[in-house]
């Protein structure tokens, strides 16, 4: 018994001098969790189920069913694709969640964004977006595009540069402008406009014959 005593007097005495040491002390069951919330993206993800004037309601992939006050993103010019009822959208709340500070249609995002190209501007080139962050060049050799998604309201592309290896880079873009025709994003040093491929119109293949008949040589 008076064996345990020291024992615990001397585990007490150490953990008092520790204390008023001059070394800065560990924090008792801090493995980085406070700073991963403070830091944490506020995005929301989900579909817009309903939308007003100036509201919004969505049905996040969480669950919750949020409405959301979009009248400062609108005046901002950060509504991003418009606000279609059963679309895709990621939103950048305020802090208490009630209003929408960006949003981004996802929806309006997907598919296929030409420019021509920057070398000599004989053909397009550009870049695809796909469903499940997939992203792919169009027409070009020298960049591999790999993946896409939204990061605390901007852009983020992978890309594998040729000559490169398998190095991946990620750049991030802020949105300028998105809707169903246009597409211009933007880093520190560059902008980039992009509009809508259209279809390419192969003709010939698609025109019909019929036959003759005798009233076409009819005089």
């Amino acid at each position: 018994m008076k064996k345990l005593t020291l024992w615990a007097f001397a585990a007490l005495l150490i953990t008092v001098l520790a204390g008023c040491g001059n070394k800065t002390q560990a924090v008792p069951f801090d493995n980085g969790d406070s700073a991963d919330l403070a830091n944490a993206d506020p995005t929301i993800y989900g579909v817009c189920t309903d939308a007003a004037m100036h509201t919004i309601q969505l049905l996040t992939d969480i669950g919750d069913t949020l409405t959301l006050d979009i009248t400062a993103a609108e005046e901002a010019g950060k509504v991003f694709g418009g606000k279609g009822v059963g679309e895709r959208m990621v939103v950048i709340p305020n802090a208490d969640r009630t209003a929408a500070e960006l949003i981004i249609n996802q929806v309006t995002l997907l598919g296929n964004w030409v420019m021509p190209n920057p070398l000599d501007g004989s053909d397009e080139v550009g870049i695809r977006f796909k469903e499940g962050g997939i992203a792919e060049s169009i027409d070009q050799s020298t960049l591999d595009y790999k993946t896409w998604r939204i990061v605390r309201g901007q852009l983020e592309i992978v890309l594998v540069r040729e000559g490169g290896g398998d190095v991946e880079e990620s750049d991030l873009y802020d949105l300028v402008k998105l809707d169903a025709d246009s597409l211009v994003f933007k880093d520190a040093e560059d902008t980039f406009r992009y509009s809508r491929q259209k279809p390419k119109v192969e003709y010939g293949k698609d025109v019909v014959l019929e036959d003759a008949s005798t009233e076409d040589f009819r005089m």
